[in-house]
């Protein structure tokens, strides 16, 4: 009664997705369980008390919509709770449920107790938003059937699941949308000592040695994402097996970022490009499309992955008016301090 579920929607991952045996480099560095999960305590310590009450009752977790900046942990999290559950994980994202039908075939097909992860899933077509509101309600899907005199709804069921959206724009989830989630949570930027526990842990995955003060460097780089932090580690790793003995000196950290492009604040070539770019702009208020197009990037990239690094360093500053670049700012970039018109868009 319902298309199938296209091959390739979605993906099932195992409740223990991140074993050693993993070859995905991402993946093999995730925690295994909330245990080796570092920072985010308050979302964490209330994950583990709604999934401990959900098991003594053994009915499904309440529906879970994280969000965050990128690289913070949200799809890990997802890993984590569908492990804690006991629970299959089922992986998609919003712009891979084009059709009504892709999310109807993906729900009718979900076991008592699974866990379908939906990755931004601010980014689902309203159409198909709008069946998830009486499966995540009332675990009932309503299908259409036929077309004109001959239409009819059939009533479908669904298994008591656990839906967990992830999202970096929660300001674009509709009310609707949002209202039927019963734990919500946010994740933040972690801190300094946090990243460096996380890349101490991620070395000894990686087999590499790595000294506590090339540790405490990479964190104080790695804009409090621990993705960044993993990924620099990685290529530090390959610059110490080329360029010294295997281990990640401080030397090396140097060596490494500067081929990269990294500075002593974390900052990478496109980060000072939009410092730049303010500069000749006057130093602002400049709106978002007019620095986009100053630097050749894309408005959501520049919103949500160099801005808030800018602005908790102090370097840039968002105003009614639109961005506006800090004497701090142009002090980084080796400009005096000056102010100046600007322009808008």
């Amino acid at each position: 009664m319902t298309d199938p579920v296209p091959e390739g929607l979605y993906q099932t991952l195992a409740s223990h997705p991140s074993g050693p045996e993993s070859d995905d480099p991402d993946i093999a560095l995730r925690p295994r369980d909330f245990s080796e999960f570092v920072g985010q305590e308050r979302v964490t310590g209330n994950l583990l008390t709604w999934i401990e009450a959900a098991r003594r009752r053994s009915g499904a977790l309440d529906h879970v919509l994280l969000s965050g900046p990128p690289g913070l942990g949200k799809t890990t999290l997802a890993h984590l709770i569908a492990s804690a559950m006991g629970s299959q994980l089922k992986v998609t994202s919003g712009p891979a449920l084009e059709r009504a039908g892709d999310l109807v075939g993906l729900l009718t097909s979900l076991s008592e107790g699974e866990v379908l992860f939906v990755d931004e899933i601010h980014r689902l077509p309203r159409v198909v938003e709008e069946y998830l509101y009486a499966a995540m309600e009332d675990l009932v899907v309503d299908v259409i059937i036929d077309q004109g005199p001959a239409a009819q709804s059939v009533r479908l069921t669904v298994a008591p699941f656990t839906l967990i959206g992830a999202t970096t724009r929660e300001g674009l989830l509709t009310q609707p949308l949002r209202n039927r989630f019963g734990i919500v949570e946010k994740l933040v930027p972690y801190e300094t000592d946090e990243i460096r526990q996380i890349l101490e842990r991620s070395s000894k995955r990686l087999g590499t040695t790595m000294v506590p003060e090339a540790a405490q460097a990479v964190a104080e780089r790695s804009r409090g994402v621990p993705r960044v932090a993993n990924r620099l580690l990685r290529r530090l790793r390959d610059v110490a097996e080329i360029a010294g003995d295997g281990a990640i000196s401080l030397p090396i950290v140097d060596q490494g970022l500067a081929m990269l492009g990294i500075d002593k604040l974390g900052l990478e070539d496109m980060d000072r490009r939009i410092l730049a770019s303010l500069a000749q702009l006057g130093g602002g208020p400049c709106g978002l499309g007019t620095l986009a197009v100053a630097v050749g990037e894309e408005r959501d990239t520049l919103e949500l992955v160099y801005e808030p690094h800018l602005i908790r360093l102090g370097f840039l500053q968002r105003t009614p008016r639109g961005r506006m670049l800090s004497a701090a700012g142009r002090q980084h970039i080796g400009l005096p301090d000056g102010a100046g018109g600007g322009q808008q868009s």
